[in-house]
């Protein structure tokens, strides 16, 4: 798919194959950059959802189901050579979609998701699915790792492909099958990436692929036949997936918002700091759930580093997601970027406006905002609270390393963080005293080989890392006789 043809769909893929959809409905994919439409899809509606679950669990029931560790990592290694050829498709198609600058889509939805399929390859093919243990008891048990079962992911827009591997990956080793329900705002990858499933030789069945509304994903959490859900999204929908799963008793993932905190300590030095926020806090044009977007700085530079960050902001190239110079793109969506203009609005009454706070001049018709940093923020802010997810950064003082502390934990959320020094050392006993999921000293990136995920409102459960496969795993004791 050239990004500068439209796009057009007509079946999903379930089974295997590419099937017919159940009604006409259809989405019209609006590109970021122009406003104008890109391409169109078929809607998913809840007759394609049961489809695809009954799919689901005949893959489940029958080979998939019986498949070796080895066997599913080969298959897993096929379907990361099938991605990667796809890079710069793949690339263009989130960036034309969600605003997301190219230079980052090639890094994280295409590069990354090659080294983390890798990753859940050699997992797949090395990890023991049973134990024999000895029992003090003067027996032996055999504690068995076996697959839930089918699996519903539900998958948001802003990095749409990491976060569908996120789910991919961990099933695919356990010997799970996936219903995957991409959001409507971007839905071509998913596309792009069912071709690389089926090119791989995945079994028909193993992964299924509908795009749909809000109905059509609440159907899929509550529909009797899954048996664990996966998904990636806001704190308000996150609230409503787990009170259904609670009353289900069934297992599941989420993975939500934050407001996460950059603690800037008193001898970090201003290059590094402005280098590194630039992924750590503008990152996706701060459509990032883990960003650092509350910048909390001491009192003795706080004159200084709010000069030098707000400089940083009006210094960033904002543009078309596609062109490789571009730092900051459009939001995804003109709703989105109502949303961030709303709470720009709101900031303007609440703190000093020292970058940014409108729109770009000489970009085109997306829909742009210019990176946005506020001064004098008070933490009780509806600013420095609130789950913004676009270019707009919260500046707060602080008086010492504990009131800095106090203020990063005095969020309700917990998923990512910063802290700044010269003294690694030292950041990293500052970093063990903030409540979150994950923070980064001097930088932050996801570790494809470590836990991520959110405390309080930012969720529950662990993506990323060998503990991912705790959430698609049951564990089974087998009592042995003695002797």
């Amino acid at each position: 798919m050239a990004v500068t043809e439209q796009s057009t769909r007509d079946a999903f893929f379930i089974g295997g194959e590419w099937v017919k959809p159940a009604t006409d409905k259809r989405f019209k994919v609006i590109g970021a950059n122009t406003g104008e439409v890109i391409g169109s899809v078929p809607e998913g509606s809840i007759a394609d959802i049961d489809r695809a679950v009954v799919a689901a669990r005949a893959a489940f029931n029958g080979a998939w189901g019986r498949t070796s560790g080895a066997e599913r990592g080969a298959i897993i290694n096929k379907f990361a050579d099938a991605i990667e050829k796809r890079i710069p498709e793949i690339s263009a198609a989130v960036s034309s979609q969600n605003g997301m600058p190219i230079s980052l889509s090639s890094q994280l939805e295409g590069a990354y998701v090659v080294g983390l399929l890798r990753y859940y390859a050699n997992m797949a093919s090395t990890m023991q699915f049973e134990e024999r243990r000895p029992s003090p008891m003067g027996f032996d048990t055999l504690v068995r790792r076996e697959a839930l079962g089918v699996v519903g992911g539900i998958v948001p827009w802003n990095y749409p492909v990491v976060l569908s591997i996120l789910k991919i990956g961990p099933a695919l080793v356990s010997g799970c099958t996936l219903v995957l329900k991409p959001s409507p705002g971007t839905v071509l990858d998913s596309y792009i990436i069912a071709e690389a499933a089926q090119e791989a030789g995945i079994p028909a069945g193993v992964i299924n692929w509908v795009p749909g509304e809000r109905e059509v994903g609440a159907h899929l959490v509550a529909h009797p036949g899954i048996n664990k859900v996966a998904f990636t999204g806001s704190t308000a929908a996150g609230r409503k997936i787990a009170e259904v799963c609670g009353r289900l008793l069934r297992p599941v993932t989420l993975e939500l918002g934050g407001k996460s905190a950059a603690i800037i300590l008193e001898d970090a030095e201003i290059a590094p700091l402005l280098e590194g926020m630039g992924f750590a806090s503008f990152g996706n044009n701060g459509q990032t759930c883990a960003a650092s977007t509350r910048i909390l700085v001491p009192a003795s530079r706080y004159d200084e580093i709010v000069d030098a960050v707000a400089s940083m902001a009006k210094s960033l190239k904002v543009g078309n997601s596609l062109d490789p110079e571009t730092q900051i793109g459009p939001m995804a969506s003109e709703a989105h970027r109502n949303v961030v203009e709303r709470y720009i609005a709101t900031g303007k009454g609440e703190a000093r406006l020292v970058a940014g706070g409108g729109r770009p001049k000489n970009v085109g018709n997306g829909w742009f905002v210019e990176p946005t940093v506020f001064a004098d923020v008070d933490n009780k802010a509806t600013i420095a609270q609130e789950e913004i997810f676009g270019p707009v950064l919260s500046i707060i003082k602080y008086k010492d390393e504990d009131d800095a502390v106090r203020i990063a934990n005095d969020s309700d959320f917990g998923l990512g963080g910063t802290v700044w020094s010269k003294d690694s050392l030292h950041a990293q006993d500052v970093a063990r005293r903030v409540q979150t999921g994950s923070i980064g000293v001097n930088g932050y990136m996801l570790d494809i080989n470590a836990p991520f995920g959110g405390v309080k409102a930012s969720g529950m459960g662990r993506e990323l890392g060998p503990e991912s496969l705790n959430s698609y795993l049951a564990y089974k004791s087998v009592y042995l006789p003695a002797g």
